[in-house]
Formats: structure tokens, C-alpha cells, sequence
């Protein structure tokens, strides 16, 4: 008896179209930014990566100003700024004012457009906050093809990104590039941020991006075991949170937040540390 409830509990959810699109879009999110996120903790770019998820929030509602798809929109958005971000290479830690600049510019632009678009303030709820249970067949398609680009483009730029990350003078006395590495880095950083971003909106993208690397790091400092963690972490952490929205009606961003808030503060009790670099 004890069995049968326990799978009816499991399978109901995936019994309803909605939830099967929650489930998809919610593993590739969790895939490619916990794995995005690694080098992000490790190169110590959380104010960046917040910083691009808000940048995303003008892309979005300056698409649906023109008529466009939102994620079109954002993603083109953060790549342009990723690029630009990315040109300040080694020396993007000592420019948080310039960063700080661009993202209040961006959030101003966000809500100009925004008091064009009062037809439109339901979609912009789900830039903000995120409608994990809302996406189409058509935006999972986008995600995926999306995520397959990004996890290409991170396996041939992981060795170099690695390398350059830990020991940035060595790598560049070896003839490395770092700057060309650190723009095309934030090109695939911009692609899981706006995926990441229609789960948990800009809000809390940030959440998602460092929250499951931050804790992996706690456990394991080297490549394979910490990413493999940070993916593992992650899938977890989403398809609990989908489970939890399905049978209490909380919203999953919440849900994502919490379980990630929680699972820090015990990884740190345990460990009785701060990840630092």
C-alpha cells in the first residue's frame, strides 16, 4: 500500500502535458547553468551574472514592445552585454561601477518599456518571477537548442576556462588569450541566464546560476567531481521544487530559492566554512 501511494505521488504530476513541459525545460535549465555556474563561483562573476539576468529583463519587454518573442529578445540582449562584459577580461573586478551603471540603466529602460506595454503585465510577471508550469512546446524547443549550443560551445572552451581561471598569469604566459576566453565565456553564460531565467525570471536567476555550484564547492574543489555534483545538485534541487509547486500551489521560484538557501546553510554547518577561492 505504502509502495502504491508512493508511486501514484511520483507519477501523478507527469500525467498532465503542463507539468511534462515543467519537468523538460526545468532539467535543461538546471543542466547548463549549474554547470555555467561552476566556473562563475570559481572566477568570482556572481555580480556579472546578476547583473546580466537584470540586463535581460529590457530585452525581454523591449521585444514585446516590437512585437517579438521575449527570449529572442533577451538573448540578445545578454550577449551583447556578455560581450561587453567580457572585453574588461581580468579586470572586470574592478569595474562593479560600470557594471553597476549598466544594470540600473537596464532595469530603467525595463520599466519604460513596461509603462508602454500595461496590456502586456502578465508576461512581464513571468519575466520577473517566472512561469516554469506556463512554457510552450515551442519555448522547450527553443531551450533545447539553445542548451545543446551552450554545452558545445562550454566542452571546447572548459580546458582553456579551467586553466585560465585558476592560474590567469601562467595560462597567459603560455600564449592564452585570456580576453578572447572570458568573451566567449559570457556569450555562453548570456545563453543560461535567459534559459535559467524562464524558470525563476530575472529576479532570481542568480539563484539558480551560483546557488547549486556554491554548495558543490563546499564538497569538492576539483573539476570533475564538482561539476558532476553541480549538475546532480541542481536536477535535484529543480525537480523537487516542480514537485512541491504541484501539490502545495507554491510558486517553483520560491521553491528553488528555498531548497537552495537550505542546502547551503547545512553544507556550510557541516563543512564549518565559506567557500572561498
Amino acid at each position: 500500500m505504502l509502495l502504491t501511494t508512493l508511486v501514484n505521488f511520483i507519477t501523478e504530476p507527469f500525467q498532465y502535458a503542463f507539468m511534462r513541459h515543467a519537468f523538460s525545460a526545468g532539467s535543461l535549465a538546471a543542466v547548463l547553468a549549474s554547470m555555467v555556474g561552476f566556473f562563475v563561483v570559481i572566477r568570482q562573476l556572481g555580480f556579472a551574472a546578476h547583473a546580466l539576468g537584470h540586463v535581460g529583463f529590457a530585452g525581454a519587454c523591449g521585444a514585446m514592445l516590437f512585437g517579438w518573442a521575449p527570449i529572442a529578445g533577451q538573448l540578445v540582449i545578454t550577449l551583447l552585454t556578455g560581450i561587453f562584459m567580457g572585453t574588461l577580461g581580468r579586470r572586470l573586478e574592478e569595474r562593479d561601477t560600470i557594471i553597476g551603471i549598466t544594470l540600473a540603466f537596464a532595469l530603467g529602460s525595463g520599466v519604460l518599456f513596461l509603462h508602454f506595454l500595461s496590456a502586456y503585465s502578465g508576461q512581464a510577471s513571468s519575466i520577473l518571477f517566472g512561469n516554469l508550469l506556463g512554457v510552450s512546446s515551442e519555448s522547450i524547443r527553443w531551450m533545447l537548442v539553445l542548451t545543446i549550443v551552450g554545452l558545445l560551445s562550454l566542452a571546447v572552451l572548459a580546458r582553456p576556462l579551467w586553466f585560465s581561471s585558476l592560474t590567469p598569469m601562467l595560462a597567459e604566459a603560455k600564449g592564452l588569450s585570456l580576453n578572447k576566453v572570458a568573451i566567449l565565456f559570457f556569450c555562453v553564460m548570456a545563453i543560461a541566464i535567459t534559459i535559467a531565467s524562464q524558470i525563476v525570471g530575472v529576479l532570481l536567476v542568480f539563484t539558480l546560476i551560483v546557488g547549486p555550484p556554491a554548495i558543490a564547492l563546499q564538497w569538492s574543489r576539483n573539476f570533475w567531481p564538482g561539476i558532476s555534483l553541480c549538475v546532480v545538485l541542481s536536477l535535484v534541487i529543480v525537480w523537487v521544487a516542480v514537485f512541491l509547486s504541484y501539490y502545495t500551489d507554491w510558486p517553483i521560484s520560491f521553491c528553488i530559492s528555498a531548497l537552495i538557501f537550505i542546502f547551503y546553510v547545512l553544507s556550510v554547518i557541516k563543512n564549518g566554512r565559506v567557500f572561498r577561492r
